[in-house]
């Protein structure tokens, strides 16, 4: 099943992009996790990028890296984020569901074994964040082997030698950067120009997503009006999840008004 094909399909016959939340698996605990997460998908998410707890996360700013440390505090074990991925995966069978996460985290189960087990907990796409592609061979060969689509990122100064590459590895989407540095709603994307949209594009790259420094509507509009074919928001979902971690409820509410307003943002004028 290609779940990024259909969505991308969808999307082009209502002309509209994608809108992807980001959150850690686990964050604040797994009960509270897995009611965040259905509550993205519910207010119109049309797929999931999804962090594995880990105790060095070196792309990440303090807002993400702080929701991996909630997780690890709660004592939430690999296992268990891909037991409620499995359970998410039963109740929604057709929304995309990616992980982005870091090396150690795969190599230390095996990399054959961990993307074996995405795959069997209904994951379709693997992004690891502090591997470059010169070194992504066994984990592209991973991710062919058992279905997954391998997201390569497309950094916003990248060389026509990499964007040949990412067009020639790449499937499922490309994670395109707003900006160099981590992650962080306090950095605002700096957009990228057409011209960078349209390489992609000329490479036959899969379909670019925005990430790093989304965090408002007009920023998710505007990244689709330079032609991406969606965005991703990343420290500004989870810092709702921080500001409500003693009041479920109004976290779930503000995250339901947060992901519809996101999400109404990517209609094509």
């Amino acid at each position: 099943m290609d779940r990024y094909g259909d969505m991308f399909k969808r999307l082009n016959a209502d002309n509209a992009g994608a809108f992807v939340p980001f959150v850690t698996v686990g964050d604040p605990c797994i009960e509270t996790s897995e009611k965040i997460i259905c509550q993205l998908i519910e207010s119109g998410a049309d797929a999931l990028e999804l962090g594995l707890p880990y105790s060095d996360p070196i792309a990440d700013g303090p807002t993400i890296q702080a929701a991996s440390i909630r997780a690890r505090e709660s004592k939430v074990t690999t296992a268990q984020c891909f037991e409620l991925l499995g359970r998410v995966r039963q109740k929604y069978p057709q929304i995309p569901i990616g992980l982005l996460l870091y090396s150690n985290l795969v190599m230390s189960a095996g990399i054959e074994a961990f993307y074996k087990r995405a795959s069997e907990a209904g994951v379709d796409s693997i992004l690891i964040a502090d591997v470059p592609l010169r070194e992504a061979k066994p984990f592209l060969a991973a991710a062919e082997h058992s279905g997954i689509n391998q997201i390569l990122i497309a950094p916003p100064n990248a060389s026509d030698e990499t964007m040949a590459l990412i067009g020639e590895h790449s499937s499922g989407y490309t994670y395109l950067l707003g900006r160099a540095g981590v992650t962080g709603a306090e950095t605002a994307a700096e957009i990228p120009a057409a011209e960078l949209v349209d390489k992609l594009s000329q490479y036959q790259c899969a379909p670019p997503l925005l990430g790093f420094g989304i965090s408002k509507p007009e920023q998710v509009k505007a990244a689709i009006d330079a032609g991406a074919a969606g965005a991703i928001s990343g420290s500004a979902t989870v810092n709702i999840i921080a500001q409500n971690l003693d009041d479920t409820r109004t976290m779930l509410a503000q995250l339901d008004t947060f992901v519809s307003a996101m999400k109404a943002a990517t209609q094509k004028d």
